[in-house]
């Protein structure tokens, strides 16, 4: 069996362009994915309460789960070698696109497997103490970070500063868009706003 494994971290990206990476790689090799595995979740989640552990607990051995990039699977270190683990335990196999790594059986796989995952770690690292670095610099010089005291407030932010006068307008019978004009925010504004607080 041939799996397909696709995942972004928040709903504002998409699935496609794995997928067409993944098909182009599978057309390459001459083979087809059986089945396909889409989820908008963050990598730092643990796995197995995301459908990658479902998957991770029925790939028999021979399987092959197809992936962009390493970085698909996890953001750690620890959970991409536990996931390559449980892989080579239940004889699975893991190719990547990007990365051009396949892990198979062999003991050269699990090195590979090991050195891809530390750098991307350090890597992950390194940036995270550069940002670090550079606001902490910034704020010794007197840079004020984050939004100034009395700067205009975001959209959303206005909505739930004020959602007891949106409850009360509602209760009214106002429309969203008078709401919204209330506010002075856009109706896409209020819609999101709305969808998300009032079930």
């Amino acid at each position: 069996m041939i799996y397909g494994y696709v995942r972004v971290s928040c709903e504002k990206q998409t699935v496609e362009n794995q997928k067409f990476e993944i098909k182009k790689f599978a057309r390459s090799n001459s083979i087809s994915v059986d089945s396909w595995i889409e989820e908008t979740i963050s990598g730092v989640k643990d796995y197995s309460k995301r459908q990658l552990g479902t998957l991770l607990e029925k790939v028999q051995k021979d399987d092959l789960i197809i992936c962009a990039e390493l970085s698909r699977l996890g953001r750690s270190l620890f959970m991409i070698m536990d996931i390559l683990s449980v892989c080579m335990n239940r004889g699975c196999k893991v190719w990547t696109v990007k990365d051009g790594f396949r892990l198979g059986g062999d003991i050269q796989s699990k090195v590979l497997a090991f050195a891809f995952a530390l750098t991307a770690e350090i890597e992950r690292n390194l940036i995270s103490q550069r940002t670090k670095e550079a606001l902490a610099r910034k704020k010794s010089e007197g840079v004020v970070l984050g939004r100034r005291k009395g700067c205009k407030l975001a959209p959303n932010v206005k909505c739930e500063e004020r959602k007891r006068d949106i409850f009360l307008m509602m209760s009214e019978g106002k429309s969203k868009s008078e709401i919204a004009l209330a506010l002075n925010v856009s109706r896409g504004t209020l819609y999101r706003w709305l969808k998300q607080n009032v079930s």
